[in-house]
């Protein structure tokens, strides 16, 4: 399991695994339940790439948000692999 600590979102942590390029779990560790539960279960299943298209720029309080945060942590883990 990968995990990002996110910034300027009331969540935490984004705890996820990816296999080949599908986001196969993914946890958000505080933030609102609701949302990010949500945001959670649309995203599984999905190609990482797609998943980064979808979030990246979605903007809530302060220039980001749990979305666009999980944006960020799957570009990272992508530039690493």
């Amino acid at each position: 399991m990968q995990s990002y600590k996110t910034k300027g979102v009331c969540a935490k942590t984004i705890n996820f695994e990816v296999e080949g390029n599908i986001l196969t779990k993914l946890e958000f560790i505080g933030g609102c339940a609701g949302n990010t539960t949500g945001v959670a279960k649309l995203a599984v299943g999905r190609p990482v790439d797609e998943i980064i298209s979808l979030t990246k720029g979605t903007f809530c309080r302060g220039g980001t948000s749990c979305p666009d945060q999980l944006s960020i942590a799957l570009t990272e883990y992508m530039n690493t692999k």
